[in-house]
């Protein structure tokens, strides 16, 4: 089998290949929910948390939590790869750690709206916060899924030498 630079691979060659770049993918991700997952943590210990009234506590719990959700998934497949190691088990790996980015990039753009919109609706009310997060939740669906579904479901696979890609090929990434 070639894979898209033309040279040939076997198919767990190929797995191995699609499981390190889901993992460079992932690490790009990490970085961002915990960073944003620590500082949640730290909210509820500051002095101005208490004035929030109860509605405001539910967008921090939806924020904290969906954040922690993120990170156990994008954590998940390098835990899985540790328990699965030399099981000859890399292709149901590479597939669901795939369904685990998606998860947990859903996941991180719930957290990522739902604190923002906390935070704006501290400072100027809940009509700027919803729009704000309303926004936000659609540019991260349009960014990380909407143009890649449409350019997945348009049928033409492009590789680097601009020359299409058969559908079996493509399915073998």
């Amino acid at each position: 089998m070639q894979n898209e630079s033309g040279q040939n691979e076997s198919d767990q060659e190929r797995a191995d290949r699609n499981f390190v770049e889901l993992l460079q993918g992932a690490r790009v991700a990490v970085t961002g929910v915990q960073v944003l997952f620590a500082f949640l943590l730290t909210v509820p210990f500051s002095q101005g948390f208490s004035r929030l009234d109860l509605p405001d506590r539910w967008l921090f719990y939806v924020a904290l939590v969906s954040a922690a959700v993120a990170s156990i998934l994008y954590i998940a497949p390098t835990a899985q790869h540790r328990v699965l190691f030399r099981q000859g088990r890399k292709e149901t790996l590479v597939r669901r750690s795939n369904l685990y980015g998606i998860a947990g990039a859903l996941a991180l753009a719930l957290s990522m709206a739902t604190a923002t919109m906390l935070v704006i609706d501290y400072l100027f009310g809940p009509g700027l916060g919803w729009t704000t997060a309303a926004i936000l939740a659609a540019l991260a669906l349009w960014t990380w899924f909407g143009q890649a579904a449409l350019n997945r479901s348009d049928g033409a696979g492009q590789s680097s030498g601009g020359s299409s890609v058969s559908s079996s090929a493509r399915s073998r990434e």
